[in-house]
């Protein structure tokens, strides 16, 4: 019988990618989440494409399970798997440089994304330029937290995996 072999490395990614979930389970400023650090580091990090996309993904569903949902969550998973995307452009670049790069360019293209969801799908806006820049400008707010908590969540992620892969060089081969 074949037994599925897990790593040390994938059970410690899937471990912070679990904590991102339950973090989001916890009294936070609004939009300052683990979501966009989840999916990048998970796309980062999980070796094999198509672990990269479920394991987020599966955090993401299980969270949002207990949160529940709105209409507007076709847009927030589209950006989700996004970002997994600059994920894994950034598995073989992984730098300071690199993963603050893409941790802000998931905040932008989440913010873009999601906003412009809100702004067709919402009858609090005009359906015309006017409309569309009123919504981006009323969420600038609900941005910057977003950017503080991707930020934040990220240099857990990332800085943790750092730090664990210095005291167990094991990971870095697996």
């Amino acid at each position: 019988m074949n037994k599925i072999k897990i790593s040390p490395k994938i059970t410690f990614v899937i471990t912070l990618i679990t904590f991102g979930a339950i973090m989001r389970l916890v009294p936070h400023w609004p939009n300052f989440t683990p979501i966009a650090a989840m999916a990048l580091f998970g796309g980062a990090y999980l070796g094999k494409k198509h672990l990269a996309f479920i394991i987020p993904l599966a955090a993401l569903l299980l969270s949002d399970l207990i949160l529940g949902f709105h209409q507007w969550m076709i847009a927030v998973y589209i950006s989700f798997a996004l970002v997994v995307f600059l994920g894994v452009w950034l598995r073989r670049r992984i730098q300071l440089g690199t993963v603050l790069l893409a941790t802000l360019a998931s905040s932008i293209l989440f913010f873009i994304i999601t906003n412009f969801a809100m702004w067709v799908g919402s009858p609090f806006y005009s359906q015309d330029i006017v409309g569309l820049m009123e919504c981006y400008t009323l969420a600038l707010p609900f941005f910057l937290n977003g950017i503080m908590g991707d930020l934040f969540f990220s240099g857990i992620f990332f800085g943790a995996f750092y730090l664990v892969q210095q005291r167990y060089p094991a990971l870095v081969r697996a």
